[in-house]
């Protein structure tokens, strides 16, 4: 299991990374030891290229959001909207809870570690690109705890790559009663519509 999976030991180093995000010049915050540390992930990037922000959600979740890229920027680009940003690892909950207040959407970005997130809260959109590497089990228990909390007309979109079994991913959320459609394919990644449970 890779390191960002859990909170890192050891020193912090930080950096700045630049990303262009929705027309939106970022300067991010990030650190070793959480998900794509140096620079903004090419996966995470496709996502935000090819799939607009939602123009009426007012409750957003970023699942796996490591140093907040996809939270921040959808806090800025829907100035209505809540976004839960959700992670394991704390060292990237801190991080996201800086970018946010450095960017001044921290009031409606919260960082939250997954037990400390209301059950009853419904999502409607939930943004991510999954820890695919922690094994088909625990992805499939991670999807099976957070897609039924979308709205009925909610959905979620995310970016997973061919070679790591999108293809099978999309199949088997179909199987689990989750109509799941392929938006686009982009430099062998797919990115997946998944609607709430039919």
């Amino acid at each position: 299991m890779s390191h960002y999976f859990m909170t890192p030991d050891g020193p912090e180093k930080r950096r700045e990374i630049a990303a262009t995000i929705w027309g939106h010049d970022l300067s991010l915050t990030t650190a070793n030891g959480v998900f794509s540390g140096s620079r903004l992930d090419p996966a995470t990037k496709i996502l935000l290229d090819e799939v607009q922000p939602p123009t009426t959600a007012s409750r957003l979740l970023d699942l796996g959001c490591g140093y907040g890229p996809i939270a921040t920027a959808l806090a800025l680009t829907c100035p209505e909207a809540v976004v839960d940003a959700v992670d394991v690892n704390e060292r990237a909950l801190a991080l996201t809870a800086h970018n946010a207040a450095t960017l001044g959407v921290d009031a409606r970005v919260n960082a939250l570690l997954p037990d400390q997130v209301d059950p009853a809260t419904r999502y409607d959109e939930i943004w991510s690109n999954p820890p695919i590497r922690i094994g088909k089990p625990a992805l499939h228990e991670l999807l099976l705890t957070w897609l039924p909390r979308l709205t009925p007309q909610g959905r979620a979109v995310m970016v997973v790559g061919k070679n790591l079994g999108a293809d099978s991913l999309q199949r088997w959320l179909e199987e689990q009663g989750h109509p799941c459609d392929r938006i686009t394919s982009h430099k062998g990644f797919r990115i997946l519509e998944v609607h709430a449970h039919s």
